[in-house]
């Protein structure tokens, strides 16, 4: 199942400086194009609905920036992966359960805010928790942050993207 995990900058690090080392999901964590996830949306094709499943792991991701103590870049990260997962529909459509940690060659991609996104980023980690409790202000902020798109990299692009921060 092509899942979608949440990540930072400092957990690519880890990933680049271990060569063939699995990436561990955080709690086991991910998000897919899930069953529930297709019922929860009148229309969309597959592509259009694991752009929602990316979205959803680029939302987690802020919650662990909120955590990330690095010196690096605040900006949010998803490592897209093959992985076995079975679907958690008690937490959210797209949300799933990873079957351990993934094997370096199951990354299929890993995609990265650009600089540009920076200061939403770092906006939108302060108030998440508020977001996710319905404060508008909270939400707004979220939602300045999800008009970026995530640049794509292929993992053996991750050694000069980390060079170049």
């Amino acid at each position: 199942m092509r899942v979608y995990l949440p990540a930072t900058l400092a957990m690519i690090e880890k990933l680049v400086a271990e060569p063939g080392s699995p990436f561990e999901p955080v709690g086991g964590t991910g998000f897919a194009l899930t069953p529930a996830l297709r019922e929860a949306y009148v229309a969309g094709d597959d592509e259009e609905l694991s752009e929602v499943a990316l979205r959803e792991a680029a939302r987690a991701s802020l919650r662990l920036l909120a955590v990330d103590s690095s010196d690096l870049p605040v900006r949010r990260v998803v490592v897209v992966a093959e992985a076995e997962a079975s679907p958690r529909p008690d937490l959210d459509d797209a949300v799933v359960k990873v079957a351990g940690a993934v094997p370096h060659g199951d990354i299929v991609a890993v995609h990265v805010d650009g600089a540009d996104a920076e200061q939403a980023v770092r906006a939108a980690v302060a108030v998440i928790d508020e977001a996710d409790l319905g404060d508008e202000d909270g939400e707004l902020a979220v939602g300045d942050v999800e008009d970026h798109d995530l640049g794509w990299y292929a993992t053996q692009e991750l050694p000069f993207l980390l060079e170049l921060l």
